[in-house]
């Protein structure tokens, strides 16, 4: 039985102003005959490209949108932090990320929502079967394959796609969280969040989506991201445990498109 959830789905941006009005309207296409009363935050990295003041008008003419400023750029973990503290704040009852470059399409999210059915934190994953990448190079997608294996058997975290930025939470799991001890950023930030609910016995599904190279703007992926993914992977590791509590029978399972 689904329920009727209140949802906030969260988007940090730094410089990414000509998509996000594009995706902003999409999340308020596709979400417009639902069950849940979904609403969309933005979170501003002080983009210079005056991604800000966009979001504000988005804000002032768009009822369910609202914005966070950051007066510098703070990074992802920072934005994500920040987000789902205000949803926390405010009552809402499913937490949601979503980039702002169109490489997340949010004709997913009603499904992420649906599975949420089930689970307490649902991962739009590209490599589960009938996900996919397109127009990445080959070396950016072994780089992201690779670090999801290299993650999988260093810390034992049982999912595909643990570097995906495209997932659900129900807010349960982000206060056992304790996000204020959350101090990582980029792939890491996604993959500590995936990994301290796993640890915690917190259910995981991963549904396929097909994630597209942005087609504006510039990447924020940098040498030291990677590096910063690498070394906390190693050091999550070694403080194990390499198990998840049994809160439930099967705590990562893959659920196929429907």
């Amino acid at each position: 039985m689904r329920t009727a959830l209140r949802v906030l789905v969260v988007i940090p941006t730094y410089n990414e102003a000509l998509t996000l009005p594009r995706v902003v309207q999409r999340i308020a296409e596709v979400t417009a005959g639902s069950d849940h009363h979904v609403e969309v935050l933005v979170v501003d990295d002080a983009s210079p490209d005056g991604t800000g003041d966009l979001a504000d008008q988005l804000a002032a003419t768009q009822p369910g949108v609202h914005v966070l400023h950051h007066l510098a750029k703070g990074g992802l973990g920072a934005a994500y932090r920040a987000g789902f503290a205000w949803a926390l704040q405010r009552g809402f009852e499913v937490c949601c990320e979503m980039d702002a470059d169109e490489s997340h399409d949010p004709a997913d999210l009603p499904r992420l929502l649906w599975t949420l059915g089930g689970a307490d934190l649902v991962i739009g994953s590209r490599y589960v079967p009938g996900g996919g990448v397109r127009d990445w190079p080959w070396y950016r997608l072994a780089l992201s394959q690779g670090g999801n294996r290299y993650a999988k058997s260093v810390t034992g975290l049982p999912v595909a796609d643990a570097t995906s930025g495209y997932r659900a939470f129900r807010v349960e799991v982000l206060q056992a969280l304790d996000l204020a001890s959350v101090h990582s950023d980029g792939y890491s930030f996604q993959l500590e969040m995936a990994l301290r609910a796993w640890r915690l016995g917190f259910r995981i599904v991963e549904i396929p989506i097909t994630f597209v190279e942005r087609t504006a703007g510039a990447s924020k992926i940098s040498r030291a991201i990677v590096f910063e993914a690498l070394w906390r992977v190693l050091q999550w590791g070694l403080q194990g445990p390499r198990r998840a509590r049994p809160l439930h029978p099967a705590s990562v399972v893959c659920a196929e498109r429907h």
